[in-house]
């Protein structure tokens, strides 16, 4: 059992509901991301999900696409992103890290090369938005060897069929999002997400955790009611943009006051 594993269980143990926060590695500058991990962690935040920048992120709306373009541009790479969380681990041996993000740059590096730089650097898991489980496998292998959780997506979408073989190879976590469309997007179902999970619960014991539309205590509380977590990230990433060329420290602290309340929301269930 892995860090994320431990985490969940333990949360589930004590009947609290799993913090997920999104931010993009480099984003809107490299010294920045470090810290804001660590002050997240102190607002409380149960799971990192740390982004690795793509020039094409075909799942993410306008505020997280700029939170990319943003990292690029000071060339910011998977094995940059790995380097950071080797950094954190550091301070932290005890928060969960998982990397999100895009085939591309973890073909290019190679699935054994990376499984084994990302475990030994202290990563937990990864999630690649874009790679289907039927052509999951052989990176799906050496994470497992590297006690690494391969974590995916389901949508709204997605019929109990396919969700059936999609759980065959998930581990962790379920990340299920909520609203068709892309990351920060609007206008959430609540009755429906309740719905889709249920189904989905029917098919495996991993926690559920929901994303996409979260922006504040009392979304993720709607949430949170139905599903073993929330998924909080574009409401982050936002913040972190708007402050381009502030200092760490004032990021990292802004960014650590908005989850706070979020935090306080999800233990009230």
């Amino acid at each position: 059992m892995n860090r994320l594993n431990e985490r969940l269980a333990q949360l589930r143990q004590q009947g609290r509901k799993a913090l997920v926060v999104y931010i993009v590695n480099g984003d809107p500058a490299p010294e920045v991301t470090l810290e804001t991990m660590h002050a997240m962690v102190a607002a409380g935040a149960d799971i990192i999900e740390l982004g690795v920048p793509f020039s094409d992120p075909m799942a993410e709306g306008p505020v997280i696409a700029r939170g990319h373009e943003r990292a690029l541009e000071h060339k910011v790479s998977l094995r940059a992103t790995i380097e950071v969380v080797r950094q954190f681990r550091a301070v932290d041996q005890a928060t969960p890290v998982v990397l999100m993000g895009y085939t591309n740059p973890v073909e290019r590096m190679g699935y054994e090369a990376f499984a084994s730089s990302a475990s030994a650097a202290g990563v937990d898991g990864l999630l690649t938005v874009d790679l289907p489980p039927e052509e999951a496998g052989a990176l799906h292998s050496e994470l497992k060897k590297a006690n690494m959780e391969n974590i995916f997506l389901l949508a709204p979408t997605t019929s109990q069929a396919r969700a059936t073989s999609i759980v065959r190879l998930a581990g962790g976590f379920l990340y299920y999002v909520s609203l068709k469309g892309v990351t920060g997007a609007g206008h959430l179902d609540i009755g429906a997400v309740e719905q889709k999970v249920a189904q989905l619960r029917q098919l495996t014991d991993l926690p559920i955790c929901v994303g996409f539309g979260i922006k504040d205590a009392a979304t993720a509380k709607a949430i949170a009611r139905s599903a073993d977590g929330a998924v909080v990230g574009s409401v982050l990433v936002d913040k972190m943009g708007s402050m381009q060329g502030q200092g760490a420290a004032q990021i990292a602290a802004a960014v650590a006051e908005l989850i706070k309340p979020i935090r306080q929301g999800l233990d009230e269930l």
